[in-house]
């Protein structure tokens, strides 16, 4: 199995601070920050999660944060379930997007990075890649500092949050995509960033609830995958692989299906374009399982999925070690889909061999 999204995480945002120069240094040790000290910059979140994103069995036995401790995420989720690859997605990172200061933003980008870098792809476990975390708000620092990771080997895929100022087919993002596709690498975007200056993530105005908003994020998926069709980034960038993580998957079938019916009436706006939209989507767009719908008829989901063609265009993942982790035993999807599902997807969009087996057991 290959699981595209594990989210390691710091102890304490402190850990950063060694990789920041030091006038931003400065801002962190001694400005404010929602938390305390020890939490990472960010602007506050309008909805709190009412029992706690992490999962509470995920505590490792010493304290601290869950997926901080390499050897605790191994014994729960590597070894557990004999991962092949974990593709790291961070925790607290895409909190990056909610800042207004792009250039510190882009600071705290290369702090994670650097942090990434020493703290997880030096521990020698080969199993584990890595996501270039940048900063959105800043196109032009988000494509310098995707060019400066771009030779390292442990990392697969530029990482952003959903919770953008604007959908990411927008020019504007223009410069993420040259470097992006330069560099051979997927543009990922996680749910999430919500708050500070994307503080309306849903399309009618912020929900009261956390359940609420937590199912109604979707629409950021939504609001990405037109913009990037309509934008014509997969004609400009015919390389380009845009992959949503947590995003859901059920709402794609019936969006594209809307995209096609207007594409063939309204065509004329975007001449740029040369196929249907769902044809673009095929071919350009990936979907993370985690969190995959579970209607009360599963052939529902399985029909919806067959749409667009899941068995091609799903990346298996957990989540580890949030709240709503799927266990990769218990995932419903189709038996003839699950091997290309559940590692072979992942293996063709990031470019990675097919591992010898080691024994079970965690590196020191």
């Amino acid at each position: 199995m290959i699981d595209c999204d594990v989210h390691n995480a710091w102890a304490s945002s402190r850990e950063l601070h060694p990789y920041l120069d030091p006038y931003h240094r400065d801002a962190v040790e001694r400005g404010e920050l929602p938390g305390g000290r020890d939490s990472f910059p960010h602007a506050h979140r309008p909805w709190l999660h009412p029992e706690g994103f992490e999962r509470a069995d995920a505590v490792p036995p010493s304290g601290g944060t869950p997926g901080s401790d390499y050897g605790f995420m191994c014994e729960q989720l590597l070894d557990r379930y004999d991962i092949e690859y974990a593709i790291l997605t961070g925790d607290e990172a895409i909190e990056i997007s909610t800042l207004a200061n792009p250039y510190l933003a882009s600071a705290l980008a290369r702090a994670v990075n650097d942090w990434t870098v020493e703290r997880w792809l030096s521990l020698g476990d080969d199993r584990l890649r890595a996501s270039v975390v940048v900063a959105p708000q800043d196109p032009q620092g988000a494509a310098a500092e995707i060019r400066r990771l771009a030779g390292h080997p442990g990392f697969v895929q530029v990482l952003v949050s959903s919770g953008s100022t604007r959908p990411y087919g927008d020019p504007f993002y223009g410069p993420i995509w040259d470097a992006a596709t330069e560099a051979g690498l997927p543009f990922a975007v996680h749910l999430g960033g919500q708050g500070g200056l994307n503080a309306h993530p849903v399309g009618c105005g912020p929900p009261t609830f956390f359940w609420e908003l937590h199912a109604l994020l979707m629409e950021t998926g939504m609001g990405h995958v037109a913009s990037t069709i309509a934008h014509g980034v997969f004609e400009r960038w015919p390389g380009a692989r845009l992959v949503l993580i947590e995003c859901g998957v059920a709402w794609l079938p019936a969006l594209l299906w809307r995209l096609d019916a207007d594409y063939k009436a309204l065509r004329k706006e975007t001449p740029w374009l040369t196929r249907l939209p769902s044809e673009y989507a095929r071919e350009h767009i990936r979907l993370s399982t985690q969190p995959l719908e579970d209607p009360p008829e599963r052939e529902h989901l399985y029909a919806a999925l067959e749409a667009i063609d899941g068995e091609h265009t799903l990346l298996f993942a957990t989540d580890y070690p949030h709240w709503d982790f799927d266990n990769p035993e218990l995932i419903h999807l189709p038996h003839a889909w699950r091997e290309r599902v559940m590692s072979e997807n992942a293996r063709e969009l990031y470019g990675l061999p097919r591992r010898t087996p080691v024994p079970t057991g965690t590196l020191s």
